[in-house]
């Protein structure tokens, strides 16, 4: 099921698999869905985009209710914990595999866990796949970066 998604853990594949059918029920599509450690505790953040168009302040709290009353029942989190439901905004996270063909010809920003030939940080036009390489194009330069390297990736729209 989530041989599409990289770089995320055993517990947050847990909770996104609990609640992607019904977020796809209320028309909406998962984007990521993120345990971080906040000031005031755990936070739950899951990131929605709508196929059709523009995620509202009301899309959200409609997702965050039917999310937390899954949650609650299912209860996988181990303590408190603050859910937060939002849109992936205009430099949206590249999270699934699939993005890095889905957004090809478009300026993306990757960042990795280690140097590749120098550096840690590309900003260029996505290329799309080669095997398990994400290709970008920094200048005249075309990168192969493995998805096991990639600590984050997201859109460069603006």
């Amino acid at each position: 099921m989530f041989e599409d998604i990289y770089n995320k853990s055993d517990l947050e594949k847990e909770i996104w698999a609990l609640v992607k059918g019904s977020v796809e029920l209320l028309g909406f599509e998962i984007v990521d869905v993120e345990l971080a450690r906040g000031p005031g505790g755990t936070i739950l953040r899951i990131t929605i985009e709508r196929p059709d168009g523009p995620v509202t302040i009301d899309d959200c709290v409609e997702v965050s209710r039917t999310c937390g009353d899954i949650l609650d029942v299912k209860d996988p989190i181990d303590g408190p914990y603050n859910l937060e439901v939002s849109s992936p905004g205009i430099n949206r996270p590249l999270k699934r595999i699939g993005d890095f063909e889905r957004f090809k010809g478009e300026k993306a920003r990757v960042e990795t866990k280690e140097k590749i030939l120098g550096r840690h940080r590309f900003k260029g036009m996505l290329k799309g796949l080669k095997g398990d390489n994400v290709l970008i194009k920094v200048g005249d330069e075309e990168f192969e970066i493995p998805l096991s390297m990639i600590k984050k990736a997201r859109l460069d729209r603006i």
